[in-house]
């Protein structure tokens, strides 16, 4: 190499080096054999606060990330650069003050002539507000899910959650061979209650029927929604016959104890409610709406035979 040529290198060098340093991407270097840094661009310090010279070895890097994040981030990255495959990863860096920011690792595996690794040079990317916007997005995301699964007009559950829970508890009760009880209720002579107090109060009846049964079964899996109009379900998973009784009942107290006046009902001065009982063990191949049908005819039973009372399915 001639005197011309050492003086040209460096100034390739040189520009190099700028070149990376003036962009927000942090450029780094690491030695496989002895895991060091050999190199990593001056920017960490206005994105981390950690001092450049701080970067020694793996372990700062290891330990300068969120304990949720360094297990498997490690780990992956390891086994990949053994491997020889070049890969990104994303995780939760530590700040100087105790802060974390999201930082995309995008890395390269240098490997010699026999193939063995050299070197892993890459670039930390700050991810932070990228990572904000996907956060944001999901919460939307979920709030819409959550919306469309939630009747507008009561807040409880929908008949399209309904069905979806109905599916699931069904399937379960297949598989375990326990009994799976439905209860379908109707508010009686809805129609007259809306055409004496109006709309607005029948919706507020609505809601106030809604919220007050919800409470008559207490179990996590049992689940309750508006079915449509005045008319609401239970699920209750794992429930015989006589406990789904129960519940029904316990719906009927309620509504008694709360004494809304209904001046039009032919069942009595305040408002009432009539119910359908069934419980099934089904078997493969049983459909899941032939047994609510059944329980909508006995709750339809209820309403031809005075209205205010409980049938059940034999």
């Amino acid at each position: 190499m001639t005197k011309q040529e050492v003086p040209a290198q460096q100034d390739d060098e040189g520009i190099y080096r700028t070149l990376l340093e003036s962009t927000r991407a942090i450029p780094w270097r690491i030695d496989w054999a002895t895991m060091q840094f050999s190199y990593i661009g001056p920017q960490i310090e206005s994105l981390l606060g950690w001092r450049q010279s701080s970067w020694v070895s793996v372990e700062d890097w290891a330990e300068r990330m969120h304990p949720e994040d360094r297990e498997w981030v490690v780990n992956y990255c390891v086994s990949q650069s053994e491997s020889g495959v070049d890969h990104e990863a994303d995780y939760r860096a530590l700040t100087s003050d105790g802060e974390y920011v999201w930082i995309r690792d995008v890395v390269h595996v240098v490997r010699r002539e026999d193939g063995s690794v050299e070197a892993l040079v890459g670039f930390m990317f700050d991810i932070s507000e990228r990572k904000r916007t996907e956060e944001k997005l999901a919460r939307v995301q979920q709030e819409l899910e959550e919306l469309s699964y939630k009747d507008g007009l009561t807040g409880i559950a929908n008949r399209r959650m309904f069905d979806s829970i109905m599916d699931v508890e069904w399937s379960q009760s297949i598989r375990s061979r326990q009994p799976l009880s439905l209860i379908l209720l109707d508010i009686d002579a809805f129609k007259e209650y809306n055409d004496h107090y109006g709309h607005i109060q029948g919706d507020e009846c609505l809601r106030r029927v809604a919220n007050l049964l919800e409470n008559a079964a207490r179990r996590p899996r049992d689940f309750f929604a508006r079915f449509g109009g005045e008319e609401f379900i239970w699920v209750l998973p794992e429930t015989e016959a006589a406990a789904a009784q129960m519940v029904a009942q316990r719906c009927q107290e309620l509504l008694r104890r709360e004494a809304i006046p209904h001046a039009r009902s032919r069942a009595g001065g305040n408002l009432t409610i009539s119910l359908g009982v069934g419980s099934t063990v089904p078997d493969r191949g049983d459909d899941p709406l032939a047994f609510i049908e059944r329980v909508d005819r006995s709750l339809y039973q209820a309403k031809q035979t005075g209205r205010n009372r409980i049938c059940t399915v034999e």
